[in-house]
């Protein structure tokens, strides 16, 4: 319960009118090469889809990887679910009446996403906020919701864990932030918030969590101080 309480308040933000307004500041310095993170999936995701691909997009909250998505594969469409719903009214204004015509939202989690099956899926700086069990469950919905074959983009906070290597990281992982310009004070909230309370696994166990799943030939393709990503294919 402790755990639970402690997620939800990191998640406060993202129900907070003022807070999600400023949001679209936030990836870009907290994630190293976060524009290039989408331009990446983009490419990863075209290997395996058709032209007119429909992806499942899950944490889609704030629009940003589905604007990116959308801008460099015209033809796709999007379904795209999230649990706050100012963080998806963001989303729609991010894409803007154009974009928005190829994109479907659900408020909520995976389960009340639609069956599919779809063409691909992403899950983009959201597993982090679930612990283990929910984080499998969460991954084996993904992957029964896709066609045979179809790839997986997932990227989120990822790194060892033994007590000195878990400070170090975080302490790089705010150093980052501060040097792109966030403010010291609430960085350093934020870190001692996520040292304290988020249950973070490795990279070893994050792909385990993927073959669990289902997922086969589960790659490794972005590593950017404590952010992972992989892609795998159901």
């Amino acid at each position: 319960m402790a755990e639970a309480a402690a997620t939800t308040a990191l998640l406060e933000p993202f129900s907070n009118p003022e807070a999600v307004a400023r949001y679209t500041e936030g990836p870009r310095r907290f994630v190293p090469g976060f524009e290039g993170l989408h331009r990446m999936t983009g490419i990863l995701l075209a290997e395996r889809t058709p032209a007119d691909a429909r992806v499942l997009v899950v944490g889609a909250g704030g629009g940003l990887e589905l604007k990116a998505l959308a801008e460099t594969s015209p033809q796709w469409t999007f379904v795209g679910v999230d649990p706050a719903a100012e963080m998806l009214k963001l989303a729609e204004r991010t894409l803007g009446p154009t974009l928005s015509q190829r994109v479907r939202l659900h408020h909520g989690y995976i389960d009340d996403a639609p069956e599919g099956p779809f063409d691909a899926a992403t899950c983009l700086l959201t597993l982090h906020f679930l612990e283990a069990a929910a984080r499998l469950r969460t991954v084996k919905e993904i992957w029964r919701r896709l066609k045979p074959g179809a790839p997986f983009v997932a990227a989120h906070s990822s790194f060892p864990q033994g007590q000195e290597a878990r400070g170090l990281w975080l302490s790089r992982y705010a150093a980052y932030a501060v040097a792109s310009g966030a403010d010291p004070e609430k960085v350093g909230h934020m870190k001692a918030a996520v040292e304290a309370h988020l249950a973070l696994l490795t990279p070893e166990e994050d792909a385990a969590i993927l073959r669990e799943a289902g997922f086969v030939n589960v790659e490794m393709f972005y590593a950017a101080f404590t952010w992972r990503g992989w892609v795998a294919y159901a």
